[in-house]
């Protein structure tokens, strides 16, 4: 395996984990939980 092959598996699993990120970002699951992270800013103590 030379070089140019590792650093092309190198940018599809890179691309593979960004695209595993999004998917999970926007999954409606997690909405909530974003949603109540998003408002802790705003709340006084």
């Amino acid at each position: 395996m030379d070089i140019t092959a590792m650093r092309i598996a190198a940018t599809l699993v890179c691309f593979a984990v960004f695209l595993g990120i999004v998917v999970w970002a926007y999954a409606r699951r997690n909405s909530g939980r974003f949603d109540e992270a998003a408002r802790i800013p705003f709340e006084q103590d």
